[in-house]
């Protein structure tokens, strides 16, 4: 099993323009899976939600806005990074949290910590190694024993 990190941030689900409400969000890294960060909402009175989608979505979507499909990431504000919109849809349904980027920052720093930008190839490499390496052994244990 691989490391992770992980952070718990408050964001505001944006219902409508009248109406928000604040809920905590999981955010989650692990080296097992070294391009994505997950997202764990907790809604009131539903079961947690968890989205997954590219790590690397979500440090651009902080200073500027990405995203095609289901995923959008934008700051609230051009030329400044003071709040993140994150929009998740599927199919017509969708859902906008918006968040301070501080503790996304920070949450994305630990994650480069742990395996810098650009390294996660050579991480999900040896993991598959690793993976292919435990299989051979616990078959020769199993056929010698």
């Amino acid at each position: 099993m691989g490391e992770s990190v992980q952070a718990e941030v408050m964001m505001s689900f944006l219902v409508s323009e009248e109406l928000s409400f604040r809920i905590p969000v999981e955010l989650r890294y692990e080296t097992c899976d070294p391009y994505a960060v997950r997202l764990t909402f907790h809604l009131p009175g539903d079961a947690p939600v968890t989205w997954a989608f590219g790590r690397e979505l979500l440090i651009d979507g902080v200073g500027r806005p990405c995203g095609d499909g289901d995923v959008r990431i934008a700051p609230a504000e051009a030329d400044t990074l003071g709040e993140v919109l994150i929009r998740l849809q599927v199919g017509t349904d969708q859902a906008l949290f918006r968040s301070s980027a501080a503790p996304l920052i920070a949450f994305l720093d630990r994650t480069d910590k742990l395996v810098p930008l650009g390294q996660e190839g050579v991480l999900a490499d040896f993991d598959a190694h690793l993976d292919e390496a435990l299989d051979r052994i616990l078959a020769e244990e199993q056929s010698a024993g």
